[in-house]
């Protein structure tokens, strides 16, 4: 099971840090990612994490988010620098059992979304 926190309202330029809560079972060897759908649009890969420490992002975020994972409290995090316009959409956490992937339909377990709106 995983559930999504920390997503508001900001202002173009600000900073948000979204958590997702892991809970159920432990996860060690899948690949964990964000997605985001924004509005009237599809989903689409935000970051990930292999269980090596390799990150990977999409182009439209790299350099201004960070996703890192706390094992030990099994927490997965999004740290979002320099918010834009374009970074609203409703954010996901998902897990893939299979690893690395771009693609939704290739993750088996995702949370409910947080909602994070850059307006100002």
């Amino acid at each position: 099971q995983l559930r999504e926190s920390g997503g508001e309202l900001v202002q173009p330029g600000n900073s948000l840090r979204l958590s997702c809560i892991i809970s159920g079972r432990t996860y060690s060897s899948h690949f964990f990612s964000w997605f985001r759908q924004p509005p009237g649009k599809e989903r689409e890969f935000v970051a990930g994490l292999r269980p090596s420490g390799n990150r990977y992002y999409s182009d439209s975020v790299k350099g201004r988010f960070t996703i890192s994972r706390l094992s030990s409290e099994n927490i997965l995090f999004l740290e979002m620098n320099n918010l834009k316009a374009d970074d609203t959409g409703l954010y996901y956490c998902a897990i893939a059992r299979r690893g690395y992937s771009r693609v939704p339909k290739d993750f088996d377990i995702w949370g409910l979304g947080t909602q994070v709106t850059v307006s100002s």
